[in-house]
């Protein structure tokens, strides 16, 4: 049976881009239509890789914590998750990340992503839906959407830590910001730094 890209990634349980991959490299044999879509055997696919459905697929936990000083903070949370999955009977993951909310550039982040779009992971489970990102989280949870990644929340950070992550996330803006304006000679940018630095200590006290 020939179909298109986008039921061939949909039936295997894998990635448009995992399927690229395999053509550019020559590991399977893509016809084209006279408009260039590419068609694909899904007899030959599976030969390569065995149909999975979603609950058969890899659950990922993601935890994460803002600083070095919440290793501690960071392992109960990993415990947390780890009971979740085991009691569910889930074969598991575990993705631990150190970083801002609002850091886009965490190694651990990138690999869950990476994971998601190569179409490993039927589940990503999380204490709190603030773990993964402070802002654009709905862009991960529509990409989860799109590849058959099921979301669980588990809903059990309290609100002082949830306070004390906007604390910190603040924090780490200020310090960009005052790092973009440093070295200026212009008094109100030095204002507007030293200002800058009085919340950043308010923050930290």
């Amino acid at each position: 049976m020939k179909v298109g890209i986008g039921r061939a990634a949909t039936e295997l349980g894998v990635s448009r881009d995992t399927l690229r991959r395999w053509e550019a490299a020559g590991k399977i044999a893509v016809e084209r239509t006279p408009a260039g879509h590419r068609r694909y055997d899904l007899a030959q696919l599976r030969g390569l890789v065995p149909h999975r459905t979603p609950t058969e697929r890899i659950t990922l936990a993601y935890a994460r914590v803002s600083m070095q000083s919440q290793k501690k903070d960071l392992k109960n949370q990993v415990n947390l998750l780890e009971d979740y999955c085991l009691d569910h009977g889930w074969e598991f993951e575990v993705i631990e990340d150190l970083g801002s909310g609002v850091n886009y550039r965490k190694s651990g982040l990138r690999k869950l992503i990476q994971r998601i779009c190569d179409g490993d992971v039927g589940r990503l489970v999380m204490t709190d839906r603030d773990r993964l990102l402070r802002f654009g989280i709905d862009l991960v949870f529509a990409m989860c959407e799109n590849f058959r990644t099921e979301v669980v929340i588990m809903n059990v950070s309290s609100l002082e830590d949830f306070e004390d992550d906007i604390a910190e996330d603040i924090l780490e803006i200020i310090t960009v910001f005052s790092a973009r304006l440093y070295g200026s000679h212009n008094d109100k940018n030095q204002k507007i730094i030293e200002r800058l630095m009085d919340i950043a200590k308010e923050l930290a006290d």
